[in-house]
């Protein structure tokens, strides 16, 4: 049994009256920490040296918006680690925020996680204004679409304006171009309202390069590992407890101040931590704990690229006791096999293949030989529930860490779009949507910054064409600081109105409808279901099996039509759906909607398409 400590959310300002707010920070490395009160005519103020590095001050006079530093041993005057709020951006004073808010959401207690239709986007490019507030405006039409999660990509304190978020040096504070924590809030209890649950992308494997002034407080790095980013963040060196206490009271305000519903861990391979109770361990069931304290559900999901059901097995046999993690492999299969990507770690998938691999085991590598990493990789994850793993065929890495950030849209035809959507929307995983993808945005999503600093914008353009060298793409990447660079990537809503892109909207809409309604497909069970695939003619027939009930999905890769007997399948089928058809924009169909088909008949599948049959059981 793991004896879980007390983690108080008391870190930073705390008002704890009209005009009383006490100060918490931790600052082992100052040999004195003094609070300055900024304004016409600054103050500067003591503060008491507590146990294990903590200083702390509670001052009268002291209000909501109130902007102050901490000035470390009378000569640096620093942004506080646990800001809420940066006002004027990451280098500049820390400001006290009322932390109350009028929520409305008292009878939400979220949603099962098997039910998550999961919506990635980034507040900065999902509308023109780039704020919580206009996001709030497009929530009814995700409603519509069928999605209940929005997941939104890191929010916390960045240099500038324009920043895909992982460069956030302010764990706490909300960043303010986006609207700050009041925004958060807002945009929170405006989805909750409607029945979305709220997954917030958090970083704690590092931090951005500008303006990060952690390592002037306390030991929150450690050199005992390297990291992509440089230094490790500190989970197992000296001193490491108050780091873990940072991040697990920083995950616990996310979730009780902010009622955010599912955290997304960045990255946890580079979160390293060889200590007998690792800290993702201890942040699981710390949030755990904390969901069952307020009567709600909430989840942690991790991105990965280890492939090891370690994450997801109970913390009491062993492993981490997180809910879900990001599964790639579905995305690289459907990448190699539909627009022939073959470099870089694409190089490891075989294409149709792999995707029939996905669909039965999870992870296609799953111990096998990796040519990219160039030794055996992943393990099994068979006997974890497949809705614990999230697919999809778009996202913000894999879009924007693409030379020219090109979407699926600029890459894929129509009938191949369909395709993909439908094996991520059916798929007996937990699927996600990138945001535009539903009405195929042409829209890149590239990489863009904002920094101060001219040596780092450099550096980060050198890193840049440095990370495309193994896929061997041609061009130049675009300029990440450039503006131009931002406002290209940014979402036009309008387009959804008419066209093709209102179809595959419509379609996207039906495969989410078809999800939610069918008990095999919500409730997802590999031991009553039946996989079938044709190499020959790149098929996958799929079978579910529920009570009384039984689902057939016929996906076709292949780039020619051919011909298919339901040998596998006797009985007679009822069709449900068929992207071939002329409503989605199809080559066209031999069956209508609601037409049955036995098994001893010829069905005629057209390129890249799906078909979907019902067969009710005696």
């Amino acid at each position: 049994m793991i004896v879980h400590p007390d983690y108080p959310p008391t870190l930073g300002a705390t008002l704890i009256g009209p005009d009383r707010c006490r100060f918490l920070v931790w600052a082992p490395h100052a040999k004195k920490l003094e609070l300055k009160i900024t304004g016409p005519t600054p103050h500067v103020f003591p503060m008491q040296r507590l146990d294990r590095g903590y200083y702390e001050l509670t001052l009268d006079g002291v209000g909501p918006g109130t902007e102050y530093f901490y000035r470390i041993d009378g000569q640096r005057d620093r942004p506080d680690p646990a800001s809420r709020l940066q006002p004027h951006g990451v280098h500049q004073a820390s400001a006290v925020v009322d932390r109350t808010f009028a929520w409305t959401d008292e009878d939400w207690h979220g949603i099962p996680l098997r039910q998550y239709i999961i919506y990635e986007l980034h507040v900065g490019t999902f509308t023109t204004a780039g704020t919580f507030d206009a996001a709030i405006e497009q929530l009814d039409d995700l409603c519509e679409l069928g999605i209940t999660a929005i997941e939104l990509m890191p929010i916390t304190q960045f240099p500038g304006g324009r920043n895909w978020g992982y460069d956030g040096v302010q764990p706490f504070a909300v960043q303010n171009t986006y609207g700050g924590p009041d925004g958060l809030k807002r945009l929170v209890n405006a989805a909750h309202k409607r029945g979305l649950a709220v997954i917030l992308d958090v970083v704690y494997n590092h931090l951005g390069p500008e303006g990060n002034y952690l390592p002037e407080f306390g030991q929150y790095f450690t050199n005992r590992y390297v990291t992509p980013w440089g230094s490790a963040m500190n989970f197992d060196d000296l001193d490491c407890d108050e780091v873990r206490r940072y991040f697990i009271e920083n995950a616990l305000y996310w979730i009780d101040e902010c009622h955010i519903d599912a955290l997304r861990l960045d990255a946890v391979h580079a979160i390293y931590d060889f200590s007998a109770r690792p800290f993702l361990q201890e942040l699981a069931a710390a949030i755990h704990l904390e969901g069952e304290r307020l009567n709600r559900r909430v989840y942690t999901i991790a991105e990965s690229g280890q492939n090891d059901p370690k994450l997801l097995t109970p913390s009491e046999v062993g492993g981490w006791g997180l809910d879900a993690q990001w599964a790639d492999d579905l995305h690289h299969a459907l990448r190699s096999t539909l627009v022939h990507e073959h470099s870089g770690y694409y190089m490891d998938y075989e294409g149709f293949s792999d995707i029939v691999k996905a669909y039965r085991d999870g992870f296609v590598l799953d111990g096998r030989h990796s040519k990219f990493l160039r030794h055996r990789h992943g393990r099994s994850v068979r006997d974890i529930e497949p809705y614990r793993l999230v697919v999809c065929s778009q996202n913000h890495d894999q879009v924007g860490n693409r030379l020219m950030g090109e979407r699926l849209t600029a890459l894929a035809s129509f009938e191949q779009q369909k395709l993909a959507a439908a094996t991520v929307l059916l798929s007996p995983c937990l699927p996600m949507l990138f945001m535009g993808e539903e009405y195929g945005e042409p829209a890149p999503f590239q990489f863009f910054i904002s920094h101060l600093d001219e040596n780092l914008v450099a550096a980060v353009r050198r890193g840049r064409k440095h990370e495309f060298a193994s896929f061997r793409w041609k061009h130049e990447p675009p300029d990440p600081q450039a503006e131009e660079t931002f406002q290209r990537c940014q979402l036009n809503h309008t387009l959804k109105q008419g066209g093709h892109h209102r179809v595959l909207r419509e379609f996207y809409r039906a495969l989410i409808q078809l999800r939610m309604s069918e008990t095999s497909l919500t409730f997802p069970d590999r031991d009553r279901m039946t996989i079938t695939s044709h190499d020959d003619t790149q098929t996958m027939i799929v079978e579910h099996c529920t009570a009384g009930r039984k689902l057939l999905l016929i996906f076709h890769f292949g780039a020619a039509a051919c011909e298919l007997t339901l040998t596998e399948a006797p009985g007679t089928w009822t069709l449900l759906l068929d992207s071939a058809d002329p409503r989605w924009q199809g080559p066209g169909s031999e069956l209508r909607p609601g037409e049955a088909a036995r098994s001893t008949s010829t069905l005629h599948l057209m390129p890249f398409s799906i078909m979907v049959h019902v067969q009710p059981q005696a």
